[in-house]
C-alpha cells in the first residue's frame, strides 16, 4: 500500500454512508406506504361489504366504520387519523331497483419515526370501494 492511499477508504466510507442510509430510509418509507395502501384498500373492501349487508343506512354507517377500523387494526396499521365516509343514498332506492353503497377510507400514515431529511411527518392514503345492495331485500 502506498503512503498516499492511506485513509482513503475511511474518507470514502464517510462520504458514502449518509447517502446509503438516506436511500435505505427511502426504501423503508416506500415499503410502509405500499403496505398501508394495500391495507387501506382491504379495509375499504371490508367496510363496503359490511355496509351492503346492513338493513338500514344507520347500521350501514356504523358497520362500515367498525369494519374499516377492525381491518386496519388486524393488519397492524396505525392511522392518525382514520376517517371513513359512507354513501348510503342507495338505501333510499326502491326495492327491486339496483343500488349500491360506496365507502371511502382515509388513513393518515405517520412517518415521523423514519428519520429521512425532507420527508413529511405523515402521508395520507385513501381507498374507495363500492358494493351492491341486494335488489330484493327490504331497506329502510
Amino acid at each position: 500500500m502506498r503512503a498516499t492511499a492511506r485513509g482513503s477508504a475511511t474518507i470514502e466510507l464517510a462520504i458514502l454512508a449518509p447517502a446509503l442510509l438516506a436511500v435505505l430510509g427511502l426504501v423503508i418509507v416506500a415499503g410502509r406506504i405500499s403496505t398501508a395502501g394495500s391495507a387501506v384498500e382491504q379495509a375499504a373492501v371490508s367496510a363496503a361489504r359490511a355496509a351492503s349487508i346492513a338493513r338500514d343506512a344507520r347500521a350501514a354507517q356504523a358497520g362500515a366504520e367498525r369494519a374499516a377500523r377492525d381491518s386496519l387494526r388486524d393488519q397492524g396499521i396505525t392511522c392518525q387519523p382514520l376517517t371513513s365516509s359512507v354513501d348510503v343514498s342507495g338505501f333510499a332506492v326502491a326495492v327491486g331497483s339496483p343500488s349500491n353503497v360506496t365507502v371511502s377510507v382515509r388513513c393518515g400514515l405517520p412517518l415521523a419515526d423514519v428519520a429521512v431529511p425532507g420527508m413529511p411527518g405523515q402521508r395520507t392514503v385513501t381507498a374507495r370501494m363500492t358494493s351492491p345492495l341486494d335488489r330484493f331485500r327490504g331497506r329502510s
